[in-house]
């Protein structure tokens, strides 16, 4: 009697601790979408790449790491491959359809969030020119320059693509950046946008964060670098040299008109 009545108390317990758990998964999968989604909203993101714009560095399919902390700890850099939104201003690379129904529009918003599917109206381009760059196409070898320094592009540019099938030339207004896709003949970059305002720049703070690594699939997990092209010293050399006459300029203008100001009142008094 004594064993079966320690039988039926042991099986009523492990009824309460199924029952129980049962009762608590509800509540730690709303904990789990809940952490995972503050981190996505505030430190890192999953993003699904839609397009060849930005082969072979990024193949569609692939999804990234999106740091979104870094840029506000140090300057966007020429070489980051970073993620924007382009909601009001460029169009969508891939077309994709509207939800047919709120199910479906939920299950999409739940998958855009975890990277899952791509979000509508989100850009991944390689920054090429800060604010300031002067950014060009073509020298005599046919390279983009920025700031007269000639980009090697050979370490991320599509096998057989030109660096650009249009010649252009902009300088990058302030809070602005000039950016292009990896697979320049499939990429709708700045190239393709230069009749918008900004003159085909988009502005930097509409920059969602630095895609930092591929995480999807295992086979092509790894770390996106900055190129060494983005490191030569005459092209920090060419903005440094660029930023005091920049300031020059800005400074003087205020001090022109102050002195206008000041000779106005002196021939007054006389």
């Amino acid at each position: 009697m004594d064993v079966v009545a320690e039988d039926v108390k042991q099986n009523a317990e492990d009824g309460k601790k199924k029952g129980s758990f049962w009762r608590e998964l509800p509540v730690l999968i709303v904990v789990a979408l809940a952490l995972a989604l503050l981190i996505k909203s505030f430190v890192v993101q999953a993003f699904y790449i839609p397009s060849g714009s930005m082969e072979n560095t990024l193949l569609i399919n692939d999804r990234v790491l999106v740091n979104k902390l870094v840029y506000r700890v140090r300057d966007i850099a020429r070489g980051d491959v970073v993620v924007f939104s382009g909601v009001d201003s460029w169009d969508p690379e891939v077309q994709i359809e509207e939800p047919s129904n709120p199910v479906v529009g939920a299950m999409r918003w739940i998958g855009t969030a975890f990277g899952m599917v791509p979000g509508e109206k989100d850009y991944i381009k390689r920054v090429i020119g800060v604010p300031g760059d002067k950014v060009k196409c073509c020298d005599a070898q046919g390279r983009v320059t920025v700031n007269g320094v000639p980009l090697d592009e050979k370490s991320y540019l599509y096998p057989g693509n030109a660096p650009s099938d249009r010649p252009f030339e902009v300088t990058v207004p302030p809070g602005r950046l000039w950016v292009m896709g990896d697979h320049r003949s499939l990429s709708w970059d700045s190239r393709l946008h230069t009749g918008d305002p900004g003159g085909g720049t988009i502005p930097a703070d509409k920059v969602i964060g630095r895609a930092f690594v591929i995480v999807w699939p295992f086979d092509r997990a790894k770390i996106l670098p900055i190129p060494d092209t983005f490191g030569q010293p005459a092209l920090q050399a060419a903005a440094a040299g660029a930023a005091p006459f920049v300031a020059g300029f800005a400074g003087a203008v205020p001090l022109v008109a102050v002195g206008r100001g000041f000779g106005r009142r002196l021939r007054r008094r006389r």
